[in-house]
């Protein structure tokens, strides 16, 4: 009997609690990635890089299972954002300014190979628009900070300004990558006031030299 892994539970940098900051120690994963820049609410681009990547890791899990006898829980939508001013982001909340990249996470034993052929697959039948523009690719975000928010994506900016103006420099610590949200919650049948999203940011030592 195959047993289903579910990665979000296994790895603990997937838990997070609501009113508390905490330092984690990411490891390098592997994510299925697509970019895009621009309020996620308006024009057709951040719904079409969510249309392209949950067919190509629904396609992914379904050749895993059959063809490696190995099965995973097809993970939670994440989100990499920054901007220039990264003020455009934390407190005037500037969507128009973002940059974005979107992704789910899979597991290590997935290779090119599964990816191509699993596009090739997804495209059979009604493309979608961006799905070409799917990658593969590690990340190495390495030591983070990281809380629950419980509430709209539009309230983050207060937790946020904690985390970067208070808890940060109380710990010696300063940001080094960019902004990453793991949403827990699906925006489509949760109310806004109870989404939950993981809010990480990664970090390092102040007197330390980033290479």
């Amino acid at each position: 009997m195959t047993t289903t892994i579910d990665l979000k539970k296994s790895l603990d940098a997937y838990r997070a609690q609501r009113g508390r900051f905490r330092v984690v120690d990411v490891p390098e994963l592997q994510y299925l990635m697509v970019d895009g820049s621009g309020d996620p609410n308006v024009g057709p681009d951040f719904t079409e890089a969510v249309e392209a990547l949950y067919p190509l890791a629904y396609r992914l899990k379904f050749a895993s299972k059959r063809d490696l006898g190995r099965d995973h829980v097809v993970n939670p939508l994440e989100g990499l954002w920054w901007a220039e001013d990264m003020d455009a982001f934390t407190t005037s909340r500037d969507k128009s300014r973002w940059q974005w990249t979107l992704m789910i996470l899979v597991p290590d034993w997935i290779g090119p190979d599964m990816v191509e052929t699993a596009r090739e697959r997804a495209g059979a039948r009604g493309r979608p628009a961006r799905l070409d523009d799917v990658r593969l690719e590690r990340l190495a975000e390495g030591r983070c900070v990281q809380t629950l928010h419980v509430g709209s994506f539009d309230d983050e900016g207060e937790v946020l300004a904690r985390m970067h103006e208070e808890f940060l420099p109380d710990h010696g610590l300063r940001r080094t990558g960019r902004h990453h949200e793991i949403y827990l919650s699906d925006r489509r049948r949760v109310a806004p006031e109870r989404l939950r999203t993981i809010l990480r940011q990664p970090v390092t030592a102040v007197d330390q030299v980033v290479p």
